[in-house]
């Protein structure tokens, strides 16, 4: 049989077996591309809706963030409240990680205990063989050590469950304002500008001064200064001369008796 045949052979087998015709290969892991841009030229070229993840979260959510996936994390810094705790309405921030180099963003509906929620996000699990399609009230697991949701298990469509890969997540944006400590952290962690100095002073300012090795002595205070004690001694005009009985009756001989002595 020559090789026409043959191809007519396949090309009939194939239109009588549309269900094989239309199988596509699943991917195991969420499609590379989150960004806005490569989510419309899908839909542009597929002729198919094609949602991206970032459009649906910013919808669900009300959270007025913009730009990839990834960079959700450190917009909403100063701007939204964030936590590592979930609530119904807050954006569970994914960082990249393996072929998810831009992240993913998706909202919690649902808060089934410490460790389960739901969520409703776009571009995940590819359904029906395309990507871009939007999941409602999906399982997402904690599986971090601490139970701060730091890794999650997010349910898979092709697989029917739970996926096996932990996926590293940042923490939850939530649609309210930061509280006021967040705010001033923020501020303080802001670069300070950085400031050049020239200094005008030359490598030999020090040349010629002779360092001081040793100190005065402490002057003491005045009233712990030595001073010159006063004299005991009476003063010439102030002295008593001791004379005997019949020189104080004799002036004279008292004046001479105190020249002699």
């Amino acid at each position: 049989m020559g090789p026409a045949p043959i191809r007519l052979a396949l090309l009939a087998f194939l239109a009588a077996s549309p269900a094989l015709a239309l199988a596509r290969p699943i991917a195991p892991d969420p499609a590379l591309a989150t960004g806005d841009d490569a989510g419309d030229r899908a839909g542009e070229e597929s002729g198919l809706p094609y949602i991206q993840c970032v459009p649906y979260a910013r919808m669900i959510s009300g959270i007025r963030l913009f730009g990839d996936a990834h960079t959700w994390w450190d917009q909403a810094a100063g701007r939204y409240a964030r936590g590592t705790r979930p609530k119904v309405g807050a954006v569970m921030a994914f960082r990249p990680y393996g072929a998810m180099r831009l992240g993913h963003v998706a909202a919690v509906s649902r808060i089934i205990d410490s460790r389960t929620v739901l969520l409703r996000h776009a571009n995940w699990s590819p359904i029906e063989g395309r990507r871009g399609r939007l999941e409602d009230n999906v399982r997402a697991v904690d599986v971090s050590p601490a139970n701060d949701w730091s890794e999650v298990r997010v349910w898979y469509a092709p697989l029917g469950g739970l996926g096996t890969t932990h996926w590293p997540v940042e923490g939850f944006i939530y649609n309210q304002k930061p509280a006021a400590s967040e705010r001033l952290t923020v501020l303080a962690s802001a670069d300070a500008p950085k400031v050049t100095y020239t200094s005008r002073i030359g490598p030999d300012f020090l040349k010629g001064i002779v360092p001081e090795t040793s100190r005065p002595p402490a002057r003491r205070p005045l009233a712990s200064r030595d001073v010159p004690k006063a004299s005991t001694k009476p003063r010439e005009e102030e002295r008593t001369v001791a004379v005997s009985p019949s020189l104080a009756r004799d002036p004279i001989g008292r004046i001479i008796a105190s020249r002699v002595r």
